[in-house]
């Protein structure tokens, strides 16, 4: 199944389109994100997309701080690029998370992390990057299952303006490190493949 596109009205503004997002009946069980001021709906992943973020997820609780909780499903708005994004995985002030009705601000988040699907891997690639550099977020783990030379992981950071710096890039199998912030290693040699 692939990622389907709604229609809006260009002339909306960010508080309408956001509005259109939350108020819409969409399909149970997809992911619906505003990217680039479109509305996209996605599919649920499938089951190893949540393996890999599963295994993430269980290696980064052990090293963040108390006030930092770790979300699967919580959208986070990024306004000046008209996106209403909702990564794989989040990390960011669980207070935050208490005080929202439908979403946080972006720039509130630690980390976040995208598995690419097969359907919507480019907004992974290209759209969400600079989304979500826009919005200050130090670091950006992106797992790309397919990666056009086979799956690779790549840990940006550095956000100035709408790019990120790659601070590492690395084929499934070899480790990749998370800096100091989280202070861990990551084995991608655990990552299932397709």
């Amino acid at each position: 199944m692939r990622a389907l596109t709604v229609s809006h009205d260009p002339e909306q503004g960010w508080d309408d389109l956001v509005r259109f997002w939350e108020e819409m009946e969409w399909p149970e069980g997809s992911k619906v994100e505003i990217i680039e001021g479109i509305v996209t709906v996605s599919p649920s992943p499938a089951p190893r997309h949540n393996v890999i973020a599963e295994l993430i997820q269980r290696r980064l609780y052990p090293t963040i701080p108390d006030h930092l909780g770790i979300y699967q499903t919580v959208a986070i708005a990024v306004p000046s690029r008209l996106g209403m994004l909702i990564p794989d995985l989040l990390v960011v002030p669980s207070r935050a998370c208490r005080e929202a009705d439908s979403h946080v601000p972006a720039a509130l988040a630690e980390l976040v992390v995208e598995v690419t699907s097969k359907s919507n891997a480019r907004h992974d690639r290209v759209s969400k990057p600079a989304a979500y550099a826009t919005a200050g977020i130090p670091l950006y783990l992106l797992v790309d299952r397919w990666a056009p030379g086979g799956p690779t992981a790549t840990l940006y950071g550095e956000p100035k303006g709408e790019v990120c710096r790659v601070l590492s890039a690395v084929k499934f199998g070899d480790p990749i490190k998370l800096p100091e912030q989280f202070g861990i290693t990551l084995d991608t040699g655990e990552f299932p493949v397709d």
